[in-house]
């Protein structure tokens, strides 16, 4: 998720004449019908709380807050039914600190790999799309921590290979990962270099504008894996119809996941408030378990700010 530089599907699993064809979700939602969906009040955020003293003039003057998303990444955001309403967890929770800071949020949706800049450049206030926390993001932006994860590799059913991120199984395979992602930046690297340091064929790694692409690579036999985070990719096997599935194991490098802020950002404190009052009063649990994270994600370090 948290997206290892971070980054599964809403899955593209249909095989159309052309790819728009497909859409970034199935027609029966496996989420519970309860899961609160874009657009909706969070119960208990209507009423703005203490950190919405911290917002600076310049947010509150224009009265909402631009977050940006990949939303090609469920449960954290995608597209509904519609291929118009964007939903998810980092979604709802978005409005959820922006209610607290008594404003809107508007929520954006543009490539993963362009959010940092866009923050760094002004473009937009806050990135939301399940970032992992990495020191070298943390030299040009901002996180408050709001959730942890690790990350897993999706295989066909069955792991007919019987690919592993924890022994060289991947050596010689095919893997896709998000442009822009930790999996396909670093951890598939690192991974390639102690496949050919142990005499063994390196991977070959592909990688995709979105996570979508990064899927349907698996799915039409194109790859051998995909290397994404493990809540995502275990969704969006669920959403997939169980098209793939995650290999056995633990989360691989299990760390941080954090909301994506300029450096220095005088909106940092307020969000970082926000999140603090949202674990305290239980919505951030509540709504991670709407969207099906593990309970386990959750850790008193929320809200915790990294420079």
């Amino acid at each position: 998720m948290s997206r290892s530089t971070l980054s599964a599907l809403a899955l593209l699993v249909c095989v159309p004449l052309t790819l728009a064809a497909c859409t970034t979700a199935t027609e029966t939602d496996v989420a519970d019908p309860g899961v609160p969906r874009g657009g909706e009040p969070v119960a208990g955020t209507e009423k703005p709380g203490d950190a919405a003293a911290l917002v600076p003039e310049k947010i509150k003057d224009k009265g909402e807050i631009a977050f940006a998303h990949d939303a090609t990444y469920p449960p954290f955001e995608y597209f509904d039914k519609d291929n118009t309403t964007m939903i998810g967890f980092d979604v709802q929770l978005a409005d959820a600190i922006a209610g607290k800071l008594g404003v809107k949020a508007k929520h954006v949706n543009t490539g993963f790999d362009t959010i940092l800049a866009g923050l760094s450049s002004g473009k937009f206030d806050v990135g939301m799309s399940a970032f992992t926390i990495t020191p070298g993001r943390a030299k040009s932006v901002d996180f408050v921590q709001y959730f942890s994860g690790g990350t897993a590799i999706a295989v066909p059913k069955g792991n007919p290979k019987k690919l592993s991120l924890y022994d060289l199984s991947l050596c010689g395979h095919k893997v896709s990962a998000q442009k822009g992602s930790d999996q396909g930046l670093n951890q598939m690297p690192a991974i390639d270099t102690k496949c050919k340091a142990a005499g063994k064929p390196g991977l070959a790694i592909s990688l995709y504008p979105s996570q979508n692409d990064a899927n349907l690579a698996l799915t039409s036999g194109r790859v051998d894996a995909i290397a994404a985070d493990t809540i995502s990719l275990a969704y969006q096997g669920k959403l997939a119809k169980g098209a793939f599935e995650l290999a056995p194991g633990e989360p691989y490098e299990p760390a941080a996941a954090g909301i994506a802020l300029a450096k220095n950002s005088p909106l940092t404190p307020a969000v970082a408030g926000a999140v603090t009052e949202l674990s305290a009063d239980g919505t951030l649990q509540k709504l991670g378990a709407a969207w099906s994270l593990p309970a386990q994600v959750f850790t008193a370090d929320d809200g915790k700010v990294t420079k």
